[in-house]
């Protein structure tokens, strides 16, 4: 007998007592005496009765709050469209009373996670999605969450040592292995090229970017140990030194023709070619940033790689909703598609 075709005034006459007691029993409240609990409980083990979470999340009317951290950002740039997800999801659950609050911590100070995440704790959400730092400072966070029961997502890069409830993100390392074989792919006999950075005081601002460049460099010296790889640090915090420093490196090293950046920001570079009118190197990135998609189009980027953020934003609220309001067993590990694109695919790709 399906759990579908089971109303809850049978089960009542089964166990000869009333609908109310078996809604009490179903739904874990008091008032109910211990031989009728476990005559419900029986028959409910017997039919192997599911309740309709939906229904009775409806019901209950319980509010939950979730709060987000993330990077600080400008508009336009990658993490708006996550919040496009995250927003999207909170329309979608509408009916269920949740809330989201977005906090945000400077990715190139680590202390200002630790002092958001402090913020956030002072809040008591029922739920936490965030963007993590290095492990060493994330940890005393999730140690907190965990001591507190307050279950957390990971999106955009996962830490395997402090497990999350759920991660969406890409497969960092090998979104960057499968980069440098692109990469290789567009270079040929080149024995050269270069990895753009945007660093501040030596950090780079996300575990991500680390992990898919150590997954580059893994591809390169097994397939390409000879290849010499440059490095061109810009400051994250200075764009306005951008062109000089470009500038300077391809003055001394006019040879080098490919090159590669691993956070969002690729349009640095792009649009720089652009106006020096520079059409002799090629250029790969990540995300699909309207500057960047304008440098595809333009031609002086030759690849972007794509993850669907405003889809990990989505999922990610999504699942908080699943665990806490529905009850439903969560999935812990969710990789977005490493996905390809060039001038000639851009237009048909949507990245919902």
């Amino acid at each position: 007998m399906g759990s579908e075709r089971i109303r809850i005034k049978d089960i009542a006459k089964m166990a000869d007592v009333s609908v109310g007691t078996v809604d009490r029993v179903i739904h874990g409240r008091s008032g109910v005496s211990e031989a009728s609990r476990k005559r419900v409980e029986e028959i409910l083990k017997q039919l192997d009765y599911q309740p309709n979470m939906y229904a009775s999340a409806l019901a209950s009317n319980k509010k939950y709050t979730f709060s987000c951290l993330l990077p600080q950002h400008e508009k336009g740039e990658y993490w708006t469209a996550v919040e496009a997800g995250i927003h999207e999801a909170l329309v979608t659950y509408s009916d269920f009373n949740i809330s989201v609050n977005l906090s945000y911590y400077d990715p190139f100070d680590y202390h200002s996670f630790g002092d958001v995440a402090q913020s956030i704790l002072e809040q008591e959400p029922d739920g936490i999605m965030l963007a993590p730092t290095v492990p060493q400072y994330t940890k005393p966070f999730t140690e907190e969450l965990n001591k507190r029961s307050i279950p957390y997502i990971y999106i955009d890069s996962n830490l395997k040592d402090q497990p999350a409830l759920s991660f969406f993100g890409q497969n960092s390392h090998q979104s960057g292995y499968f980069a440098a074989k692109m990469m290789m792919l567009l270079a040929g006999g080149e024995r050269e090229i270069v990895i753009f950075r945007k660093i501040n005081e030596g950090i780079v601002g996300s575990n991500q970017q680390e992990r898919r460049e150590i997954g580059f460099r893994e591809y390169m010296l097994k397939y390409h140990p000879d290849c010499r790889i440059w490095e061109l640090n810009l400051h994250a915090k200075r764009d306005s030194d951008d062109a000089q420093m470009l500038d300077e490196f391809f003055r001394k090293h006019p040879d080098v023709k490919n090159g590669i950046t691993f956070n969002s920001k690729v349009y640095i570079v792009g649009e720089y070619l652009l106006k020096q009118k520079k059409t002799d190197f090629n250029l790969m990135g990540y995300d699909l940033l309207e500057r960047n998609v304008n440098c595809l189009k333009q031609g002086s980027v030759f690849f972007l790689i794509a993850q669907q953020p405003e889809l990990q934003g989505f999922d990610g609220i999504k699942a908080l909703c699943d665990h806490l309001i529905f009850k439903k067993e969560v999935p812990r590990e969710n990789f977005m598609p490493i996905d390809l694109l060039t001038k000639e695919n851009i237009e048909f790709y949507s990245n919902k």
